[in-house]
């Protein structure tokens, strides 16, 4: 993916941070990897890049796959303007799915960011499945945490709608910056240039 990115190859995206490892959570960067004449669809920030390979980022199968992925993530965190400005970049113009107002996308970002920038491990995943969820050593902050909020300032639950947040029940896909977005298979050369979760960290990479 950052190989894409600095040639100007719009593949969107929402775990991935270029600091730090990335893992493939949230699956919006989704490629068509071709090997042998046979495609297969893996994560662009887990794939490294090699010499001859053939990597389709924004065919008609990866954009359908993405668009249900962004849509799956916008109905599981409808308040987090990030997720929502992804869902009307990749496509999306209606939520099939019920909205859910969790306010954790389980990312990784702000884990990895404890880890690896910071090396304080403060925090970390407990639980598995549905009970997965992002918390303290036995749910106490241990006395080794910086309180340096770098785990808030890249989440991307961090900004909400520009509404405010949404009541239970009232949820919607918002789709306000869809004038000012730019979908991906148009984006080639001039990547990222739309305003994709205002605080988010998410700016206009330079070729």
């Amino acid at each position: 993916m950052d190989a894409a990115l600095h040639y100007g190859i719009c593949i969107p995206h929402l775990c991935h941070l270029p600091t730090l490892s990335d893992v493939g959570a949230c699956r919006l960067c989704i490629v068509e990897n071709v090997v042998n004449g046979r495609s297969r669809i893996t994560t662009s920030c887990t794939l490294v890049a090699k010499e001859g390979m053939v990597v389709m980022a924004n065919s008609e199968k990866v954009r359908k796959l993405r668009r249900n992925i962004a849509e799956l993530l916008v109905a599981q965190a409808p308040n987090s303007r990030a997720i929502q400005d992804i869902a009307v970049r990749c496509g999306v113009t209606s939520v099939r799915y019920p909205f859910r107002q969790d306010d954790c996308v389980l990312c990784g970002r702000c884990v990895r960011t404890c880890a690896e920038m910071y090396q304080a491990h403060a925090i970390g995943f407990v639980g598995r499945g549905k009970h997965r969820r992002v918390d303290f050593p036995f749910s106490e902050r241990p006395e080794f945490c910086k309180r340096c909020w770098g785990c808030v300032d890249l989440c991307p639950m961090k900004e909400t709608p520009c509404d405010g947040p949404m009541k239970p029940g009232e949820e919607y896909l918002c789709g306000r910056c869809e004038s000012t977005t730019t979908p991906p298979q148009y984006a080639v050369g001039d990547c990222i240039r739309c305003d994709m979760g205002k605080g988010f960290d998410c700016v206009r990479h330079r070729i």
